[in-house]
């Protein structure tokens, strides 16, 4: 089972998440900056249509028969009401003395320079924008000053912000709908060579560690670059790996054979019935142990085959005859006939010819130990729909029904083969070995009065 992948959050997100935070900023910051300007532009155009109107009121202010007169003219007022219908108020003093108009009209600010003075107050509970403005005339060879303050209320200017604000929003929105687009596109933009890379990774076969060749992006370089040499130290350990155990098995079994051949001719020369039971005994555990070597070694190198299989095509006819020819001396020590029975047609599979000879040797070995003597092991080769099938067949005691799901476990044995020598991994081995190539292992006793039947069924080319 494949170790759980710790996730600590994801870049695409990540990505999204800042390129739409940095758009919302800039909407953010372009309605501000729209918004104000458009307040200070529309300001300004009204304090210079009041300006103009404080003008031309004063511009009308004449000397008549030694007196100062005031003509308010109606454009100075209606160029006010044309655009908007904001309220006009107004008042006009001289010498400080009130002449005519709003006399409860806020105070003008006080006089900084000689141009109009702008203000902005409250006044009959609505805000207004008064400009002020002041003349020097000389009425009787005397100086008099007169003023005049002209306010208008704020309903349009707030009307033309809110439209105008309306209309920045509107924009805004739109940059940032357009600017999330993008960034999700330029997110995923980002994150496909990672795809791509993970793709080609994934759907390679177990036994291909070529390095990565195809291009990648400049950021990613010591990520392939990282890939690739543990790529190329798995290959070498690997390599390693399978050579250790095809040299364990060979510094194993070689030893143990010369100690069962001693110990054979030892038993020959030995008299005494309690010594030839002590060399019996000696032998038989012997067996026991080259055995379990044996198949401990031949488990760990299909274990480390099955992940690299190195497929070809395979007749498996011929490779269960060749099989069948291994086996023969070893039935024939034990007299039992080995019949064989392969169609005439070839039966081809593609797999690793190593591991599926090892799994019919261990399936055939299972076969000869657990008959009895002057008995047959029956092996045919049959095609069954789009598969091709070894069955074993022996006149043994057959499988025990009760560890029949148990069988193809590691170190698993039935219960009525305590008599004879076994690891427990011979089924194991064929039954990896079938998983691995897509096939399936059987299990079957081939009559009530016993008789194990093991069938190896791998899929055909």
């Amino acid at each position: 089972m494949s170790h759980p992948i710790l996730l600590r959050g994801s870049i695409q997100r990540r990505l999204i998440v800042q390129l739409l935070s940095g758009a919302a900023l800039l909407a953010g910051l372009m309605f501000f900056v729209v918004q104000n300007y458009a307040r200070d532009l529309a300001g300004q155009s009204q304090d210079e249509i009041l300006a103009a109107s404080v003008t031309a009121i004063l511009d009308s202010a004449s000397v008549r028969d030694g007196d100062l007169t005031v003509d308010i003219p109606y454009f100075s007022f209606s160029m006010l009401g044309n655009i908007s219908e904001d309220r006009v108020f107004y008042a006009i003093t001289r010498n400080g003395s009130f002449l005519t108009g709003y006399p409860d009209l806020p105070k003008p600010a006080a006089a900084t320079s000689t141009g109009p003075r702008f203000r902005t107050a409250t006044y009959d509970g609505e805000s207004i924008r008064l400009v002020t403005a002041t003349r020097r005339m000389s009425v009787g060879n005397q100086p008099d000053f007169i003023e005049v303050t002209v306010a208008q209320t704020r309903y349009g200017l707030r009307r033309q912000l809110a439209g105008i604000s309306r209309t920045v929003a509107g924009f805004g929105l739109g940059f940032f709908a357009l600017a999330a687009v993008f960034g999700i596109f330029a997110a995923q933009s980002a994150i496909q060579p990672l795809r791509q890379l993970a793709g080609s990774v994934s759907r390679r076969g177990l036994s291909d560690l070529r390095p990565v060749s195809a291009p990648v992006p400049a950021e990613m370089e010591s990520l392939v670059g990282a890939l690739n040499g543990f790529m190329s130290r798995l290959k070498t350990s690997l390599s390693r790996s399978e050579d250790l155990i095809a040299e364990a098995a060979h510094r194993v079994r070689t030893p143990l054979t010369t100690v069962r051949t001693q110990a054979e001719i030892t038993l020959r020369r030995v008299d005494k019935p309690e010594n030839r039971q002590a060399v019996r005994e000696m032998i038989r555990a012997i067996d026991e142990s080259s055995r379990a070597a044996g198949q401990l070694l031949d488990h760990a190198m299909v274990s480390f085959r099955s992940d690299h299989l190195e497929t070809e095509e395979v007749e498996l006819g011929r490779l269960t005859r060749d099989a069948v020819a291994r086996l023969v001396p070893m039935a024939d020590l034990r007299d039992i006939d080995m019949d064989l029975t392969i169609p005439e047609e070839a039966l081809q599979v593609r797999g690793d010819p190593i591991l599926m000879q090892s799994a019919l040797l261990n399936l055939m070995d299972n076969a000869i130990k657990y008959s009895p003597p002057d008995s047959r092991v029956h092996v045919a080769l049959r095609r069954v729909g789009t598969s091709a099938e070894v069955s074993v067949r022996d006149e043994g005691a057959g499988f025990p029904k009760a560890d029949m799901g148990r069988l193809t476990r590691r170190f698993v044995r039935g219960g009525n083969t305590d008599t004879v020598v076994g690891s427990g991994l011979g089924l194991t081995i064929a039954h990896e070995v079938a998983r691995a190539h897509g096939g399936q292992l059987f299990l079957t006793n081939h009559s009530e009065e016993g008789g194990a039947c093991a069938s190896l069924s791998f899929p055909l080319s």
